[in-house]
């Protein structure tokens, strides 16, 4: 894969590295396991007391993960969560907080949802923010089972509206969804 950003204006020296990887699984008995997992990682040494004194370059300062099980509507009916590095020891023992997500759905009100269970000192920010990427990684990973599950119920497709694609209003729409595009209303047109 290649960046198409624009080149750097400047020299620079890389200091830190963060990586989210998520995977989906489909499992035999009929749910999904999302999971996920992020370090960060720095180019050189970092003083710590809980580490023996440093965290050298190249160890990861955090790696962290977390699965979430859910079913075909997207609610989650198990949660678990691992911390492998931190910088404090005492962060090891939030692992079972993240139980509290069993329940919720994946859908509107989900960041709220989690941190209303989650949030601050209920959590571990770093853990609360790799939900956001599962949440993603949920719907790439179940998107046909849920396309045809929301077919089968007569429901309109479940990603109308949420990007700018994916608006009623665009050529996608039109093109794939002819039975739910909206013409975009004309713009004024000035004297």
């Amino acid at each position: 894969m290649t960046n198409t950003l624009p080149p750097a204006t400047a020299e620079r020296r890389l200091l830190h590295t963060r990586t989210v990887t998520c995977r989906g699984y489909q499992r035999a008995d009929g749910l999904w396991d999302i999971e996920g997992h992020m370090t960060d990682i720095k180019t050189y040494a970092v003083d710590n007391d809980d580490r023996n004194g440093q965290i050298p370059a190249g160890e990861p300062i955090h790696a962290m993960w977390l699965r979430l099980t859910l079913d075909l509507d997207l609610n989650i009916v198990d949660a678990a969560a691992s911390t492998e590095y931190a910088p404090f020891n005492h962060c090891h023992s939030i692992s079972t907080a993240y139980k509290a997500l069993i329940g919720l759905q994946i859908g509107p009100g989900w960041n709220r949802a989690v941190k209303d269970r989650l949030g601050g000192v209920k959590g571990c920010t770093h853990l609360t923010e790799l939900l956001g990427p599962m949440a993603t990684s949920a719907y790439q990973t179940m998107y046909e089972a849920l396309r045809d599950h929301h077919q089968r119920q007569g429901h309109t497709p479940f990603i109308l509206d949420t990007c700018h694609s994916l608006s009623r209003t665009s050529p996608v729409v039109a093109r794939v969804w002819p039975e739910h595009y909206q013409a975009p209303e004309a713009l004024p047109t000035e004297n």
